[in-house]
């Protein structure tokens, strides 16, 4: 085989793998942002917290760690209020039947416990998403947005 033919082939090969791999990348990218704006649609529970925010938040964190591969960033604004949501609900009891079935005996605002099963709504939209040995987790939507843990008693 000639030379100026085989280096006719190895162009284009070359040329092809290039454009294999640059197809790959943007799939691969166009997969990630479809990813990450998917748990943005089912993460009710990061939107109702962010939404009620007062006032708009005025850095780009959260865009930058999507944008660098971070699945969920969460903001200082949410993180703090989901802390102060949590601080409202008190766990008292647990009847755990796997993960999906079960009950949990839940304290809201210091008024008297009441029994709340997988799946039924407690306050502000809020629903009993799993109960486990020890903790009851809370969400919307079957996504859980935090988890409360029985107390540990002397």
């Amino acid at each position: 085989m000639p030379s100026s033919l085989r280096n006719f082939w190895i162009v284009r090969l070359a040329t092809f793998l290039l454009w294999a791999c640059a197809a790959a990348s943007a799939g691969f990218w166009v997969l990630q942002s479809m990813n990450a704006s998917a748990n943005d649609a089912s993460n009710a529970s990061a939107k109702v917290l962010t939404t009620t925010s007062a006032a708009p938040e005025p850095s780009l964190t959260p865009q930058v760690a999507r944008a660098l591969g971070a699945k969920n960033p969460i903001s200082p604004t949410a993180a703090s209020a989901l802390t102060a949501m949590q601080a409202r609900f008190q766990l008292q009891g647990v009847l755990s039947v796997g993960n999906k079935n079960g009950a949990a005996l839940i304290s809201v605002d210091g008024k008297p416990a009441k029994p709340y099963r997988v799946g039924s709504a407690i306050d502000g939209g809020l629903e009993v998403t799993s109960v486990k040995a020890r903790e009851a987790s809370l969400g919307s939507n079957g996504v859980a947005a935090f988890t409360l843990e029985l107390p540990i008693k002397n």
